[in-house]
């Protein structure tokens, strides 16, 4: 990877949809492999906007943006399908496949990735087994509760081993209980070395999670220490240089994120 470590780097980014008002503007921001970060702000904010940028969902409408060390704007169209491979996504409605079951829609990304059906048998159950769901490996969303919905889209988005993991508002739709479970998967996978951004408005799982926040207010991205540490609620318009990585312990040897913890 080049850039120095850096996952993400945003430089004066502004995007706005066709002729519409800006949504973000002027947004830096460098993201180190292994942090962890929530992303913050209210509804309507532009949260699900930049997370939409970093998985090449969208192109901005000014400013760089370069992604495992690759300047989006100048790398060949032919390859962005291979970085997109790289970024994996919870969405916040999940958009699971209503007649596949929970087992054929975490195996997706394999099989869009060439992965052997011995592969697929192998890792599928065995990752279904450390979200919680060993024994709803057959069963369709339309019988799954929000939170087994969640555990369904987690395991989907990191089944091949992303390097960076977007969520956006991953705990909308379950319990206070289901939420702190689902943001202490989240942190296992963070310790084996994926990159980490949560996007949510929910001030109470920001208090209970001490990571840097970047906070979104007017299109305007500010850099937030965690809540509880000395200049908590005091931004930094340019937060460039603010997400060092701690140093992990190393990982699983499994072929994809890993056994239960």
């Amino acid at each position: 990877m080049r850039e120095g470590g850096d996952v993400v780097r945003f430089q004066n980014v502004g995007m706005r949809y066709e002729m519409g008002r800006e949504i973000l503007h002027d947004v830096s921001l460098r993201l180190k492999a292994g942090s962890f970060h929530l992303l913050t702000g209210e509804s309507g904010a532009g949260k699900s906007s930049l997370l939409r940028l970093m998985y090449l969902g969208r192109r901005p409408s000014r400013g760089l943006i370069t992604l495992f060390g690759h300047d989006i704007a100048t790398t060949p169209r032919r390859e962005l399908p291979a970085l997109r491979r790289r970024v994996g996504v919870i969405f916040q409605d999940f958009r699971l496949v209503d007649h596949l079951s929970a087992m054929e829609n975490v195996a997706l990304p394999l099989h869009v990735a060439g992965a052997s059906e011995q592969q697929i048998q192998k890792h599928v159950p065995e990752l279904l087994r450390w979200v919680g769901l060993e024994e709803h490996i057959n069963s369709r969303p339309s019988i799954l509760s929000g939170g087994q919905k969640q555990r369904v889209a987690i395991a989907r988005a990191v089944i091949a081993r992303p390097q960076l993991l977007l969520a956006d508002e991953p705990t909308g739709n379950v319990d206070d209980k289901i939420a702190a479970r689902l943001m202490h998967l989240l942190e296992e996978l963070n310790k084996i070395g994926t990159t980490i951004i949560v996007a949510t408005h929910n001030q109470a799982l920001v208090s209970a999670f001490s990571y840097p926040r970047l906070h979104l207010e007017d299109g305007e991205l500010s850099a937030l220490a965690p809540i509880g540490q000395q200049g908590a609620n005091t931004p930094n318009k340019a937060p460039t240089e603010i997400n060092e990585a701690p140093a992990r312990e190393a990982g699983s040897n499994s072929d994809y994120i890993g056994g239960p913890s």
